[in-house]
């Protein structure tokens, strides 16, 4: 697990390997990440979007936008966790993700950003 604060919001990242397929003649690689979200600081926060780079050994790279995480914009008090699991594709057995989540402050209604740190995704057949 990687774990990492920003302005009071821990974000904690741990992976796993789901398997393979086959997808239009290719073979593809499936991992799912588990996301916690801990509010460290003194004011209720919200996440409104979050931004993805995702990498694979075969230096394909995606960037991924969008508005919340699985279609929710939890709003997270102080001392409270806010936990989501997804996941995604790779064109190779190892690759990373890093990003960060865009969020909005209601105590200064400032809008901040949350950096995700970055962590690996690699199939257990694939490391030495």
């Amino acid at each position: 697990m990687v774990s990492q604060i920003t302005r009071g919001i821990k974000i904690s990242v741990l992976t796993s390997f789901e398997g393979t397929y086959f997808k239009n003649y290719k073979i593809h690689f499936a991992f799912t990440y588990h996301v916690s979200i801990e509010n460290q600081s003194k004011d209720s926060v919200q996440l409104n979007s979050r931004h993805w780079e995702i990498y694979d050994a075969l230096n394909n790279t995606e960037t991924v936008d969008g508005e919340g995480v699985i279609g929710k914009k939890p709003v997270i008090k102080p001392g409270e966790n806010y936990t989501y699991s997804s996941g995604c594709l790779l064109s190779s057995p190892i690759g990373a993700m890093k990003g960060h989540f865009n969020m909005v402050n209601f105590t200064t209604t400032r809008s901040f950003k949350v950096e995700i740190p970055a962590f690996k995704l690699s199939a257990p057949f694939a490391i030495n």
